[in-house]
């Protein structure tokens, strides 16, 4: 079912958004909690940020954004090309022009990482509109920048130098 009242897609896409923005926020207040010693407030944390996740998931449901694999997939596709091509260029230009390195070194490494992103997606779609899965045994991410690398993590990071033993490994 796919909301059509204005009013309604509205509220649930700001809905939709929060809930988003609460999960990753409490997610990485969890970190943070962990890193000072408070693994209970950090359990809490993720708890409640799971919870937002499942409204999330619900206010997105609710929208008829979720699809079949290849069509979320060319969602997924779309996203990164846009912040690729037309988004963390402008911020990072922006960042630039006002000297705030923070906001260029966050900007670069989200645009290096999110062009490996839309190129994985690429593959993914064309393969499971074959109705084909990826084989795939790990996939790399780099706690730093974001980097992303299938199967073989780089001795350093080629975006931000970060080590090889550093990487997030999902299997």
């Amino acid at each position: 079912m796919v909301v059509k009242k204005k009013m309604t897609k509205r509220f649930l896409e700001e809905a939709y958004a929060g809930e988003s923005q609460a999960h990753m926020r409490y997610m990485l207040f969890a970190d943070v909690a962990e890193k000072e010693g408070f693994p209970n407030i950090a359990k809490l944390f993720r708890a409640i940020a799971f919870a937002e996740l499942v409204h999330a998931r619900n206010h997105y449901q609710a929208l008829g954004n979720i699809g079949e694999t290849p069509e979320n997939l060319q969602v997924a596709i779309d996203g990164e090309t846009f912040e690729v091509e037309e988004m963390y260029p402008v911020y990072k230009t922006t960042a630039e022009l006002q000297g705030e390195n923070e906001a260029i070194k966050s900007t670069y490494y989200a645009l290096e990482a999110e062009k490996i992103h839309a190129e994985l997606y690429k593959k993914a779609k064309e393969l499971a509109e074959q109705k084909k899965d990826m084989h795939i045994e790990r996939v790399y991410i780099c706690p730093v920048c974001g980097y992303t690398a299938v199967d073989e993590a780089p001795e350093h990071c080629p975006v931000c130098g970060a080590p090889k033993e550093e990487f997030m490994v999902f299997e």
